[in-house]
């Protein structure tokens, strides 16, 4: 059987991996899933989104649901707006941080969840065999449009408000932020400078991954205005990045870091992945609380936090769960979070930063035919252990080996034919050594 799903959700470029005619199909296949009911489909502003989206919601409908138009809408706003209008499913049609010529498709469940594996695996299993179920004429499905946006609006305002009155620069990278998180900061009290936030589909503003490199202008422009901080998210904003009051950049596991041990107080679990910082954990637990460590996505952190019963969960991309309000990762509602968490704690975000260590990282990837990753994966997990002195061992996605001073995860590619090695060390020799010592384990195996 086929593949549709990938790490998070189906994603292709339009016109070669993705085509109208196969969203009918998926619709059709979803329609058959969940047997009937109503369905919020949204979508980011790239510019197949419109025509993915209809197909979609025509598949859907001639499955026998009924579809509730979302438009452009921030995937938060549709995960959110599934809860709490207590709907059947949702779906977005977006590719998140990837180029413009690129598309996709994400569902989500009755609580707001996003998909399984499993529940992504039958849907494939109806799609590959063509086993969706039709209607009578009479029992077709009807469209109509719907406001999630306000919806989630009106829940965030009901639920979070701020005191102080920050100076926020927001920059919406043209994609689906733009039509809510400068409002929202607004209503909140925020004096807002907007940066990239019109909508354009082809996302002239910058690289739609907000990370370091795509965003200098945000940087610049934080220091120039003084403001107190800056906010980026990605295609569809379920991503939130920071800038610090200096105009500097904060990665993400440093945001983790800072959040998961605010939000954790005293006692409590807090969610990240196995890629993620030891500065998450050392945050963490000098915060009376614990970490838990997942496969790589926002889909398994959720997973975990609805497990735990986590009070965060979180991904060194950007990807931060608060589940006080919902299970979807949320870029509006992150950036609401740092703000609160700024005003509680009374300091600029440079000093909560600046307090937090830096330890170097590296990675690499080594060749691997795909076929025989399976086999390489476990004779890594046996041998590596043996090489290094081990204290702790993680085998949810790859095997992440903990040392005293370090970790090395070792993981294959679920797109490409290579091995991943990554590796953080108290020092810059520790990380080397990690890193040498599991490519050595993993060339002499292939």
């Amino acid at each position: 059987m086929g593949r549709l799903f990938g790490t998070s959700g189906i994603r292709g470029v339009f016109g070669h991996d993705i085509t109208p005619e196969m969203f009918i199909e998926i619709g059709k296949s979803l329609a058959t899933f969940i047997g009937g009911g109503e369905v919020i489909v949204a979508r980011d502003p790239r510019l197949s989104g419109e025509i993915l989206a209809n197909a979609l919601m025509a598949g859907i409908m001639g499955g026998g649901c009924q579809v509730l138009d979302g438009g452009i809408a921030p995937t938060p706003a549709l995960a959110f707006s599934v809860r709490i209008l207590r709907k059947k499913a949702g779906a977005v049609i977006t590719a998140s941080h990837n180029p413009p010529e690129y598309n996709g498709a994400k569902f989500w469940d009755e609580r707001g969840m996003a998909y399984t594996a499993e529940m992504e695996r039958e849907i494939e299993r109806i799609y590959f065999e063509k086993s969706w179920k039709g209607v009578e004429w009479k029992f077709v499905g009807k469209s109509r449009k719907i406001d999630v946006c306000r919806t989630y609006i009106q829940e965030i305002l009901k639920n979070l408000q701020l005191e102080r009155k920050f100076r926020v620069v927001v920059d919406c990278g043209n994609g689906a932020g733009s039509v809510v998180t400068p409002f929202l900061l607004r209503k909140l009290g925020c004096e807002v400078i907007g940066l990239n936030c019109h909508l354009d589909g082809r996302f002239p503003g910058r690289g739609l991954e907000p990370n370091e490199e795509n965003l200098t202008v945000l940087c610049r422009i934080v220091k120039e205005v003084r403001a107190d901080l800056g906010i980026a998210h990605d295609g569809d904003a379920d991503r939130v990045a920071v800038v610090d009051d200096h105009g500097r950049f904060v990665g993400g596991d440093k945001l983790v870091a800072m959040l998961a041990s605010w939000i954790v107080k005293s006692k409590g679990t807090v969610v990240t992945t196995v890629d993620a910082s030891m500065i998450v954990d050392e945050a963490v637990e000098k915060a009376g609380g614990r970490v838990v460590r997942t496969k790589v996505g926002d889909v398994s952190v959720a997973c975990e936090v609805a497990k735990y019963g986590a009070k965060f969960g979180g991904e060194p991309s950007g990807a931060m769960i608060f589940p006080d309000l919902h299970l979807a990762p949320d870029g509006p509602l992150g950036a609401i979070k740092v703000l609160m968490m700024l005003e509680e704690i009374g300091r600029p975000l440079s000093e909560l930063a600046d307090e937090l260590p830096e330890f170097p990282i590296a990675r690499k990837k080594i060749a691997c035919p795909n076929e025989i990753k399976e086999k390489v994966m476990k004779e890594v997990s046996e041998e590596l252990p043996r090489m290094l002195e081990t204290i702790s061992l993680t085998t949810v996605d790859g095997i992440r080996v903990e040392t005293e001073d370090g970790w090395v995860l070792v993981r294959p590619s679920g797109t490409e034919p290579y091995i991943r090695i990554t590796a953080e060390g108290r020092s810059p020799e520790v990380t080397k050594m990690l890193v040498e010592k599991a490519s050595k384990v993993v060339e002499k195996i292939i």
